[in-house]
């Protein structure tokens, strides 16, 4: 499958349409495949143009596209080997498409179709291969002897892409972006419920501190384990049911005394 690590959602889903399109209707001698690993690698097979020393060869290219694309241009290597002034002998491409004339609005089958262009009408004075450059200028006839050479030995026909290949990856491509939409919304919301504050146990609510005159709410208070909160003895109010209690036998106590006092007195007077 497909992935999109390499490239920005919305440049995935443009690069889908237009994989999509050139292989419906793919421009004449160009055939189009897509990497299963890496969906910024694009591959062509370009057929050679007939009346050059390219003709009846097959030549596989491929396109690759940085995290910049469209707004930089993709860089192309031919994979088979070519005698031509404009590819290099590492296969790099040289032509002002894709480099000072470069537009984001050309697609990939502008540039496809310019470098099919490029077998039938080299520019040796931009040349990578020198060789080929110099040879083109001063003797075209053993330019074109060199050329074919190459052709019959390296661009034999290639097995062919699979039928509806890139079809698969752009329909899967979409799966999955719609899958990781769907997780990326779950993520945010699981993060977002985690990130709400929820008074700890040790922490008692205003309500607790001032004390409640819903009878419910003190029931509940009075029934919670100390075991639940983490808090031994009965020092902290609303964790504790003895906490009240205690409390009111203070009050009663100088109240006692105060009538023992009174009895005292009265039977001294007797």
């Amino acid at each position: 499958m497909a992935t999109n690590e390499n490239l920005p959602p919305n440049v995935i889903k443009q690069l889908a349409k237009e994989l999509k399109s050139l292989d419906e209707s793919p421009p004449e001698g160009i055939k189009v495949g897509v990497n299963d690993d890496d969906f910024s690698i694009i591959y062509a097979d370009i057929e050679g143009p007939a009346g050059t020393p390219y003709e009846n060869g097959v030549f596989r290219m491929k396109l690759l596209l940085s995290r910049d694309f469209p707004h930089s241009p993709p860089k192309g290597y031919f994979l088979t080997k070519i005698f031509h002034p404009n590819i290099a002998t590492n296969g790099e491409i040289c032509v002002n498409t894709l480099k000072k004339d470069w537009n984001p609005s050309l697609g990939l089958r502008h540039v496809l179709i310019v470098v099919r262009c490029l077998l039938i009408e080299p520019f040796p004075e931009s040349a990578l291969n020198e060789q080929a450059g110099k040879m083109l200028l001063e003797n075209y006839d053993e330019y074109g002897r060199h050329a074919r050479l190459y052709t019959g030995i390296h661009a034999k026909p290639k097995p062919k892409f699979k039928s509806g290949a890139i079809c698969e990856s752009t329909t899967a491509l979409n799966v999955e972006q719609r899958n990781t939409s769907v997780l990326n919304v779950e993520q945010k919301n699981a993060a977002s419920g985690a990130g709400l504050s929820l008074p700890t146990p040790l922490t008692p609510t205003t309500a607790s501190t001032k004390g409640s005159n819903n009878p419910d709410h003190q029931h509940q208070q009075s029934t919670v384990p100390a075991t639940e909160t983490g808090v031994s003895g009965s020092g902290v109010v609303g964790i504790s049911g003895t906490t009240a209690p205690k409390k009111e036998g203070l009050h009663k106590v100088p109240a006692v005394k105060k009538k023992m006092d009174a009895r005292k007195k009265s039977l001294k007077r007797l």
